[in-house]
């Protein structure tokens, strides 16, 4: 089968849940004997040899740009590098999209899947989409304002109004899909978990609460060193370490030295995964204070390490659909830093009890939560 999978992002040259995903997607479909093409922006240096699978066909449908805006401007996608990539996908796919049997993309950035809908009675593909998130009205204006978030919400709902096959990655992201508008099959798909589905031994806990992911607004790092701050002051020797880069760098860093918590908080960047699963083996729970999330990947890393994870209820905050609060971890129900200090003082009160009762969740869900099992029913989709 040949399959052209569309994403403006390519993991390792950014980092990121989707980028993951699409990724191990290709590398499964070559595996398997399929032809892949993985159309993209360009990230990395002309010229530059890509850490991927040789046998994934890369090509890029626009040049190298930034994706987010710079400082001191409010940290967002910008406009310009989902209009270039919506034109070059539709440029690809108006020459080749008679090539391929199935055109695999990510609703967003949606210009793509705008392009991707507009060629199809042409090229007579099948269109399959996964929607990772689905932002709500309020969540549109408060990102882009009032004009720009009612053109942003039109354009989602559009995409929405396409005849695909869907998939997304929690309850709550389905059920506002379907809310869009859009009347076909939505597939809800838990597993995007790569690692070992074997169970870790729980071990005890180091006094480390750990943050992994990309420094964005969205990710409130911000309010995470506040609250480990907070809590350095219940838990006798806490530690923490908040892994990843991005436009909160400078955020994060002032936030640790308005706390006075550059002897026990870090932030070393990007580092490698072994470094990161080491860290996260021996920590107390992981920390994901994002107000949105589409599926919330380090808290499953966490799960198979045996260690729980603290997240924070919002309305755009699916990670909480994988926390089952007092038995493999803790939500807290106010972003307020105190209600978070609260809940990583209560992981470490918990103690032994609820590392096992993190392990026996993990063990229970991993076959759901697996990226096998999510891959399954996307090459069945295919074949349909």
């Amino acid at each position: 089968m040949r399959v052209c999978l569309i994403y403006d992002c390519l993991f390792p040259y950014t980092v990121g849940g989707a980028e993951r995903w699409y990724r191990n997607l290709a590398e499964r479909l070559v595996a398997e004997g399929h032809e892949v093409t993985y159309l993209t922006l360009r990230q990395w240096e002309r010229g530059a040899r890509l850490d991927l699978d040789p046998r994934v066909r890369v090509v890029t449908a626009g040049p190298r740009m930034a994706l987010y805006t710079n400082p001191p401007a409010p940290a967002r996608r910008r406009i310009l590098p989902p209009l270039v990539f919506g034109a070059g996908v539709l440029w690809h796919l108006l020459r080749h999209g008679r090539r391929y049997d199935v055109v695999h993309t990510c609703a967003f950035p949606y210009f793509s899947l705008l392009t991707a809908a507009l060629v199809r009675p042409l090229a007579r593909y099948g269109l399959v989409v996964d929607w990772f998130e689905v932002w709500s009205r309020d969540y549109w204006r408060g990102y882009l304002g009032g004009v720009g978030g009612r053109i942003g919400e039109l354009v989602q709902r559009l995409c929405a109004l396409v005849p695909q096959r869907a998939f997304c990655f929690s309850q709550l992201h389905a059920k506002r899909l379907r809310e869009q508008g859009l009347r076909g099959t939505i597939t809800v798909l838990r597993g995007l978990y790569a690692g070992s589905t074997e169970p870790a031994t729980p071990r005890e806990a180091d006094p480390l609460v750990l943050f992994a992911g990309r420094l964005i607004p969205e990710k409130r790092v911000t309010v995470g060193v506040a609250a480990v701050a907070s809590a350095a002051r219940r838990i006798e020797g806490l530690q923490g370490v908040f892994y990843g880069d991005g436009p909160e760098r400078e955020a994060l860093q002032a936030a640790i030295s308005e706390h006075g918590a550059g002897s026990f908080i870090s932030a070393p960047g990007f580092a490698d995964g072994a470094t990161v699963d080491a860290d996260m083996r021996r920590a107390l729970c992981v920390l994901l204070p994002s107000e949105r999330e589409g599926y919330g990947m380090v808290v499953v890393e966490a799960f198979a390490h045996a260690t729980p994870a603290v997240v924070v209820a919002a309305p755009d905050n699916a990670a909480v659909e994988l926390v089952e609060d007092g038995v493999n971890g803790v939500i807290a129900h106010s972003v307020d830093p105190e209600a978070i200090a609260a809940a990583i003082v209560r992981v470490h009160d918990a103690g032994m009890e609820m590392r096992e009762s993190t392990a026996h969740w993990f063990a229970k869900n991993a076959r759901d939560l697996s990226l096998e099992s999510s891959l399954k029913i996307v090459l069945e989709s295919y074949s349909r």
